[in-house]
């Protein structure tokens, strides 16, 4: 274990220092001015330098003019090098130890280069000798020192960083320090820690309430988190971006948009990074109103898309997943500058649109360009490529990943190639590839499997998959409902109980089918399975009887398999006249202009019998229908799906 020098510092100059401070021969104040201004301007030329070479010519410049024993001058040698990423061994060490009585600021320079560079013991070595000499550190020595504890992640030495500032005393009501201590606790995952330094603190600022908020955000705790928003005096951009990107990385994209309206309000300017946030937020959504006025936004905040490739990008993203993948291409079309973000962004949206050709032909325009695919980009083409059952398209590309383009597989193309072999119905094949990975399969890769077992009807194999599914994700309720689902499709309904049973021991409850469709005047209106607790409730069941009935004409039939309980075929069709998804479709029609798109965003996979209602309701209506759910869009036009019964 690490200890510091305890010894008590009396913040005096040694004995020696001293002496020779009353042997110095008496230098005019005139004299003294100008070695003031020659030691101000050595600094800022210093503070420009961007070389090692323009380094040492100050050095020499500082020999010239008797300055190499000037703490102050060097100090700024030591932290220029520092950045220039100079190691600390031989030169600013040699610099350092050439100074007869270095100040509490010039051995911090030297530890605080040790801190960033490594070896990292070394800054703590140096603390103990600076101790040892009688220096007294100052404020920037223990945050040099915190920050390199956060970097190793190392909380214990951070706790006796800690101590030895309130051991020394003086800097229990240090702003830096505290906000360095909160960061430290924060990154090595102690964040009760972090809060008691935070409620310990004399004064605050900003950043020790954002520092705390982005921690709290982190964890998943953003009732936390907005506690502390709430009791923030002053809010600056920084404090309301971490509400905003808090709220949209929990999936809360609600309370994402709601802060930023109050933001809005609030008047308070608005970066690339906040709208990257809430971007996000209206793409978790769905909703196109939201997704308009966050580009007016933009536009009107000088980070519009066509110039700005960072917000550009996430507004193609958003704009795939809010249903439009034609305003996502007109956003891609008239951005100036295009990187392999924005190109990776389109062809992922053309993919899980189903547009499998336009995903192909801009991967393939991307080649032509100094733009090099990464990893994101080989998924949007592999999903491609699997929605639109192109098996040998597939295999071509992932066989050129590594050897053409240097990406190589990773667990998640692995995933997107045991879907495309899957849903082909090459369970074999794919089971084959699992095997032969060169790393473990992640639930990912054991999910497509499970997933194209129902697809196809292959309870054994379901079996295998769900059996590793079961370790990687113990609590993962949905491999249980799908394995269950598989096993009631096929009938075996012993096998469906132990699923349940198996279910009901580990305390897993399953996540009820919600579907929320964008009403007039963009408000969303949320469904639940079963529930008819909205005011329209009435309205929406005659609606949807009347729309089943129109349909029975055209020939429709329920699909009971859709449901995986062993219940009465009359249950079964109360069930799924019940669904979500059917609710929201009710009651877009009921409140939507004849015409009008609607689009529906639901939190499970639509199931078979749904899919066909929607196929059906598109053709007698007129209307097209979009849904989004857990797996892909699926755009109804003309009794026909963009999915091509394929998903």
């Amino acid at each position: 274990m690490v200890k510091f020098c305890t010894k008590t510092c009396l913040f005096i100059l040694p004995k020696t220092s001293y002496c020779q401070l009353q042997t110095q021969s008496f230098i005019p104040f005139s004299v003294r001015q100008e070695q003031k201004i020659l030691e101000s301007r050595l600094v800022s030329v210093l503070h420009g330098c961007t070389h090692i070479n323009q380094v040492k010519q100050v050095h020499a410049h500082i020999f010239r003019k008797g300055l190499e024993q000037c703490c102050f001058v060097l100090a700024k040698l030591l932290r220029t090098l520092t950045k220039l990423d100079v190691p600390m061994d031989p030169y600013p060490r040699l610099v350092f130890q050439q100074v007869d009585y270095p100040n509490p600021f010039l051995w911090t320079a030297l530890i605080r280069g040790y801190a960033l560079q490594g070896p990292f013991m070394e800054s703590v070595l140096l603390y103990n000798s600076m101790r040892r000499h009688g220096i007294g550190p100052v404020s920037f020595t223990f945050t040099a020192l915190l920050k390199a504890c956060s970097a190793a992640l190392d909380v214990n030495l951070g706790r006796q960083v800690h101590t030895q500032t309130i051991l020394i005393g003086g800097f229990g009501s240090d702003l830096y320090v505290g906000n360095t201590l909160i960061d430290m606790y924060v990154k090595c995952g102690c964040l009760g820690c972090g809060h008691r330094v935070f409620d310990e603190m004399l004064d605050r600022d900003v950043i020790s309430w954002t520092s705390l908020i982005v921690a709290y955000a982190k964890v998943g705790n953003m009732e936390a988190a907005s506690e502390l928003f709430d009791g923030l005096p002053m809010k600056d951009m920084v404090a309301w971006t971490a509400m905003v990107t808090g709220y949209a990385q929990n999936a809360r994209p609600r309370e994402a948009l709601e802060v930023f309206e109050r933001m809005q309000a609030a008047g308070v300017k608005t970066d690339e990074v906040t709208l990257v946030g809430v971007i996000s937020a209206c793409a978790q959504l769905g909703a196109a109103k939201y997704a308009n006025w966050v580009r007016d936004v933009a536009e009107q905040s000088g980070f519009g898309p066509t110039s700005n490739v960072v917000v550009g990008s996430a507004l193609i993203d958003m704009y795939a997943k809010c249903g439009s993948v034609e305003d996502a291409y007109k956003v891609f079309e008239r951005m100036e500058e295009r990187n392999v973000y924005s190109y990776s962004s389109m062809i992922v949206g053309f993919a899980m649109h189903g547009l499998a050709g336009a995903a192909m032909e801009l991967f393939d325009e991307m080649l032509k360009t100094e733009t090099k695919p990464n990893r994101v980009t080989f998924i949007g083409v592999l999903t491609a490529c699997s929605h639109a059952g192109m098996v040998e398209q597939g295999q071509q590309l992932f066989a050129m990943m590594e050897e053409c383009h240097g990406v190589a597989p990773s667990e998640d193309h692995y995933a997107c190639m045991v879907d495309l072999l899957g849903r082909a119905g090459r369970l074999e094949e794919a089971l084959n590839l699992v095997k032969m990975m060169p790393m473990n399969p992640h639930g990912g890769v054991w999910g497509a499997l499970l997933g194209a077992c129902r697809i196809h009807g292959n309870p054994d194999m379901a079996q295998i998959a769900a059996s590793h599914l079961f370790e990687l994700e113990p609590n993962g309720i949905g491999n249980y409902i799908l394995l269950s689902n598989i096993y009631a499709s096929a009938g075996r309904w012993d096998d469906v109980s132990k699923v349940r049973k198996l279910m009901r021991a580990k305390g897993l409850k399953k996540n009820p089918g919600c579907s929320w469709v964008e009403g007039k005047k963009g408000i969303i209106h949320e469904f639940f399975a079963g529930d008819m607790s909205h005011p329209k409730s009435r309205e929406i069941k005659q609606a949807l009887e009347d729309l089943l009935d129109r349909l029975k004409y055209l020939g429709y039939q329920p699909n009971l398999s859709s449901v995986a309980y062993d219940i009465s075929d009359e249950e079964k069709k109360r069930l799924l006249m019940s669904h979500s998804e059917k609710l929201a479709l009710a009651f877009g029609l009921l409140t939507t202009n004849a015409g009008c798109t609607i689009r529906i965003v639901k939190n499970l996979r639509i199931c078979e019998d749904c899919h066909s209602v929607m196929c059906g309701a598109s053709q007698i209506t007129g209307r097209e229908i979009v849904v989004r759910d857990n797996m892909r869009f699926h755009h109804f036009r003309d009794g026909r799906c963009s999915c091509g019964n394929f998903w």
